[in-house]
């Protein structure tokens, strides 16, 4: 993750750009603005943000582009939806680029992969297991919240590593048998502190989770 500027040839990059600003300009346009017309939503909105950029700067790596460090995307998701947590998340990675954790050439590289894709894993895997398990409190947690959380950043991970290795950055063999497996550590920690936090919101501040409702996970249960 936190791709350089040097490490992809330039072409990579600029479709990079070329794919992320009609998403970015997609999900600004489709994005549920009104959720955050209340200063308690928007506050929490901007908060998980700035929040975020601090998780994502405390990293760890030895090689350009094989930093680790935890994601947040599956929290961000469900408690904005897909558009929200895609558009906060760019901005997560343009704080952490801005910082100096990676090049502003490889900005939609970047944006793709830690905001786009995560997301997209994300919601997929809201909308295809809600539909085919019973809408209860700890399937919601256990499922959506803690076990969905480390297939995003397994997911993440993998696509990284394809990226890589197509590109010729590293050899196949250093990106999957020296690099990836950390991702199952990162995915445990990730998952646990998923299912802790979307636990705290739904039983102390369910108004704050888009994807949970009351009604459905609770009642008659």
């Amino acid at each position: 993750m936190n791709l350089t500027d040097d490490l992809l040839g330039e072409m990579w990059y600029w479709a990079a750009w070329a794919a992320w600003v009609p998403l970015f300009a997609l999900s600004v346009w489709r994005a549920p603005w009104k959720r955050l017309a209340t200063s308690e939503q928007s506050n929490l909105w901007l908060g998980m943000i700035v929040l975020l950029m601090l998780v994502w700067s405390m990293k760890a790596g030895v090689k350009p582009g094989l930093a680790l460090h935890l994601l947040g995307a599956n929290v961000f998701a469900l408690a904005f939806g897909p558009h929200l947590a895609f558009i906060g998340l760019s901005l997560v990675t343009l704080g952490v680029t801005l910082n100096g954790g990676a090049g502003i050439l490889a900005y939609a590289v970047n944006a793709l992969l830690l905001a786009g894709f995560s997301v997209l894993v994300s919601n997929q895997l809201f909308l295809r297991l809600s539909r085919v398990l019973p809408r209860h409190f700890f399937v919601y947690i256990f499922v959506n919240a803690f076990f969905c959380a480390g297939i995003v950043i397994l997911s993440v991970g993998f696509v990284s590593c394809l990226l890589l290795g197509v590109a010729g950055a590293y050899s196949w063999a250093y990106l999957f048998d020296e690099h990836f497996p950390y991702y199952l550590l990162l995915a445990f920690s990730e998952s646990w502190l998923s299912g802790m936090v979307v636990t705290l919101f739904v039983v102390y501040r369910p108004q704050w989770v888009a994807s949970f409702d009351d009604s459905s996970y609770l009642s008659d249960k």
